[in-house]
């Protein structure tokens, strides 16, 4: 994680109770992706690059900022960083976008998009995040894998 403190105090937010998922019992069917398993791909363990804190907990992506089409194999994920000027937010998006990307059937479109007036360069964040070109040249460098995987790595607080 960062070694500075970019939000020394961000707002930390009650997990929601989630409904368990009722998955059929024949292995050949084929079961629709929805909002809520968006969700829980995104939070059963991915974790803000500078607190030890789920997404979920810092109020960064919530139910109402994921969009899903099953149909179209669209995943759309709208993110809020803790700050508008906060320096992690494309590392945020970077790693909500692996996870989907490690997760899901390669069949999915996966659009992440910073929220609206929440942050100082949003529009450049949304195409830095939406540039198959960029993600790509992101994902060879090790480092920056070796950071993204940190976020992904689940924590036992």
């Amino acid at each position: 994680m960062a070694s500075g403190l970019i939000n020394p105090n961000p707002i930390i937010y009650k997990k929601k109770d989630r409904r368990p998922r009722t998955l059929s019992s024949d292995e050949n069917d084929v079961e629709p992706i929805d909002l809520q398993e968006i969700f829980d791909i995104l939070f059963s363990n991915s974790i803000d690059p500078e607190h030890p804190k789920s997404l979920e907990e810092l109020g960064v992506v919530t139910e109402e900022g994921i969009e899903v089409d099953d149909q179209k194999s669209y995943v759309r994920v709208t993110f809020k960083p803790t700050m508008e000027h906060c320096s992690m937010a494309t590392l945020i998006g970077l790693c909500i976008r692996v996870k989907l990307m490690r997760s899901l059937p390669s069949r999915y479109k996966v659009d992440i998009r910073v929220a609206p007036g929440s942050h100082a360069t949003e529009a450049a964040v949304n195409k830095q995040l939406n540039d198959k070109e960029r993600v790509s040249v992101v994902l060879e460098n090790p480092t920056l894998v070796d950071i993204i995987d940190e976020c992904l790595t689940p924590s036992y607080d």
